[in-house]
Formats: structure tokens, sequence, C-alpha cells
């Protein structure tokens, strides 16, 4: 029998909280819908809020099927929000904004990491933030991806833009920036300059290329996910990976002090925690007075 929960209001069935996602660790459904219920609402929400959201299932956990949608799922409640996101291929589709607890916990019921654009729904393709994806080539590792940053932080903030890291919950690190709003296609553009600079400053370790025949031992330093079209991993979502890693903010001192990739790991357990001691280290995205015009030589 399926448990029924109230969530403000809401009527939500929660499946299957027996079992195992997770299973290098035992991490179970239920155990993955208390950490968004008891520990990441509170963070995770506003940076869904007002974005339209992409979701990668992974229903039978990451070593079974993944599936990436953007269209709202079959069954999805009249209750939760949608907005129009135009696509060439779609021009009438939609996608979900997880506004509140009770979408939040009706998505993590199908089991998905959280993924969302640089633009919010009021706005489409005018980005108030801007994202670089660190991803290392073996055999570099986040390590090498914190040299990477550091040198981005520096530029950035020669243009006079400030700079935040959060794990990719993966082998990388993103840093996000917030901006004025700005087209997106200006912000890719400017993102991308400052990617081609990072490979002329760090030959050895920084490039800008997808060419894999390029990577082994380098950071990609991907500005690709600025384009409108494209979604980064939402700061607090859970990952589909071996174990319940979560994409979690970073302070510069960790990055600036990481001498293992095992320093810059957070599974979910670790998340309380964390915002106990640091609280909400992305709070400059959150706050419009904190974004900052791009330079005015940007193409």
């Amino acid at each position: 029998m399926t448990p029924i929960t109230e969530v403000e209001g809401r009527r939500l069935s929660l499946s299957n909280l027996d079992k195992v996602l997770y299973p290098a660790t035992g991490t179970t459904k239920g155990e993955v819908l208390h950490y968004y219920a008891a520990t990441a609402a509170a963070a995770i929400l506003p940076h869904l809020r007002d974005r339209p959201a992409s979701f990668l299932r992974y229903p039978d956990g990451p070593g079974g099927q993944l599936f990436f949608t953007k269209n709202p799922p079959p069954g999805t409640p009249d209750w939760v929000r949608t907005t129009p996101v135009p696509r060439s291929e779609d021009p009438g589709a939609r996608q979900v904004v997880v506004q509140d607890l009770a979408s939040l916990m009706w998505a993590a019921n199908l089991v998905v990491e959280f993924h969302t654009p640089q633009w919010r729904a009021e706005a489409p393709e005018m980005a108030d933030r801007m994202v670089f994806d660190l991803d290392p080539g073996s055999p570099a590792t986040v390590v090498q991806c914190c040299s990477v940053a550091l040198w981005l932080r520096e530029r950035l903030a020669a243009d006079g833009l400030s700079a935040y890291g959060k794990t990719s919950g993966s082998k990388g690190l993103h840093l996000l920036v917030p901006v004025e709003p700005t087209p997106s296609a200006e912000v890719s553009a400017y993102a991308k300059r400052l990617a081609m600079e990072a490979e002329s400053a760090l030959p050895e370790l920084a490039l800008h290329r997808m060419k894999r025949a390029l990577r082994p031992g380098k950071v990609f330093v991907d500005f690709s996910q600025n384009s409108a079209s494209k979604t980064t991993a939402t700061p607090y979502t859970l990952r589909a990976r071996t174990e319940p890693t979560v994409s979690a903010p970073v302070t510069w001192a960790e990055i600036e002090g990481c001498r293992s990739p095992e320093a810059l790991v957070f599974r979910a357990e670790n998340m309380a925690g964390r915002l106990e001691r640091y609280g909400e280290l992305l709070g400059p995205l959150l706050d419009p007075e904190q974004a900052r015009p791009l330079p005015p030589d940007s193409p």
C-alpha cells in the first residue's frame, strides 16, 4: 500500500520508501525524501523557484536506467506550476517550476536530479547568473579544478564580478556568478572569452575545447551551460552517482586548501552540519543587490 502524506495541504503518494537507491551506502528512497524534506528544502527551493526545471530521473538507482526530461512527467498534478518554454521542435512546450515544498517532494518522489537554467521563467533567455563547469579529465581531479577556479576568481574580480563555488556532486566544480539580467548569448560570449583566457594563462592545466583527445590531465572549462537552452545541476541536488553525493556549496578556503579529491565530496548526511556551520554560501546569487553588469567591452 502506497503511503499518503499531506504536504502544505497537498496530498502526496510516496512510493517504495524502503527501496535501496544507492547500494554502495544502503541509502533508501525514504532517506532521499527525508534529505529533501528535512535538510535541503529551505536551501534548494530558492534556487529552484521561478526557474523551469529539468529532471534526470533514476527510479532504479544510479545503476539502472537514467533518462533526462524537460517535459512535465505523466501524471503531474494540476497544482504543480508549469511555464511555457517554447522550443523549435515543440512551440507549445511547458516545464515544471518547483515553487514550494509540496512540488519539491512530488518531484523528489520521482527520484530525480534537479537541473535549472541560468534564467528565470518570467524573463526567458535573460541570464541572472553565469556558470563555469570545471570538469577534470583523468588523471586530473577536483584538485586541479580548484587551481583553475582560483584563476577564474581573480579574472572575474578584475571585471568587478564575484564568483561562488559548489561541487558538481560528481568529479568537478561549478563556479556561479550573479549578473544583472543579460541576454544569454552575451553571457555565453563573455564566459567563452574567459575560458579561452584560462587556457592561454594555464596551458598545462586548462582547456576550453571539448575535444576528447585533449582532455586527459586537464580541466575543461565548460562555458556552454550559459546557453539559454542548457541547464546546470541545481545547488543542493542529489546526484545519480554510486553514493548519494550532493552538489554542495563550498567556501573559497576549502577550494584554496583542497589537496585531495575526497576533501570536496559531500553526501546527503553531511549537509545538515554544513548548513548549520556555514549557512547559505550561495546567498549572493539570491540577492539582486549583489548582481553586477558584465564589463562594457564584452561582445
